[in-house]
Formats: C-alpha cells, structure tokens, sequence
C-alpha cells in the first residue's frame, strides 16, 4: 500500500472512487458499503500524506503477510507507513480495484488490487507496481470496520 501525490485533486478523488466500485454504484449491503467507504477515506488520507491518520484502517491486532517478508503486525505497517509519508523525496500514490467483498456477519473478505506508483525526487519516470491482496475486516465495537488480517503479494511481470 503506497504511491504520488494527489493533493485536493477531485480528480484524483473521482478515479480513486471509480477504482474501488467499478459500478460507481452503491450495494444494497451497507456492510460493502462502509467497507469501500473505509478503502476511500485511507487511500485519500494516504495519497494526502496524511500520516496522523493512516494506521486508522487496521486494527491493533493486526498479522499480515506480504510475499517474501516475515508475519507482521499492527505496529510495523504503522511504522512503515508513516516513514514512507514522512520522505519528501518520494511522491506515492494508490489506487484499490476491489474484486469482491464477501460479508458474513461481523466479518468481511475483500479481493483486491492495489496500484502503487512512486515518484523519486523530482523525476517524472514512476516505478508502478501491482499488489494483489485479500484483506479481512472485523466490525468494531464502533461499527466501524478495520482489517484485522491480510496477504497481499506483487504481481511480478
């Protein structure tokens, strides 16, 4: 999950939109539909380097597995994610495709896409990657929805 500023663009805002209900369309399952809604709230706060924020999609006790990289938890990607926000020379930008989302009660399984772009200092030349995930998300107490486990790979070419 990283890629290049888009800072207030509603452009930006609209594609990202696009990305995460192809359909552009509500579900008639308000569980989907918060959980695109919680995919569009961290990819605008994470392309707005908005670092305070960021950690807010995960729950605390988060594992995940990345191809290739030891388990994880919560206080890695927190960690990773802020730095990686805090490096004015690199410039990301995400965009989700989601796949599916199956809801079963309090807990969901999201298919999905990430594209990830990142600028370094200045250039204009983008390295893009595609990573490939399924995420799953409890309810929260709140009724608010966070990942509680992933696995996501990048889809080498």
């Amino acid at each position: 999950m990283f890629g290049s500023l888009l800072r207030g663009s509603r452009s930006a805002l609209t594609a990202t939109a696009l990305a995460i209900s192809p359909a552009a369309a509500q579900s008639a399952n308000p569980a989907e539909d918060a959980i695109r809604a919680a995919l569009l709230h961290w990819t605008a706060d994470f392309n707005a380097r908005k670092s305070a924020q960021i950690c807010d999609l995960f729950a605390s006790d988060l594992r995940y597995d990345y191809r290739g990289q030891p388990e994880r938890g919560y206080r890695d990607i927190c960690d990773l994610l802020q730095k990686s926000l805090s490096d004015p020379s690199k410039h990301y930008n995400y965009f989700p495709e989601v796949k599916e989302i199956i809801v079963s009660d309090d807990l969901a399984v999201v298919r999905l896409v990430w594209t990830l772009s990142v600028n370094n200092g200045g250039t204009s030349d983008a390295i893009v990657s595609e990573e490939t995930g399924l995420d799953v998300f409890r309810r929260e107490p709140s009724g608010g929805w966070k990942i509680i486990r992933y696995v996501a790979y990048d889809d080498a070419k």
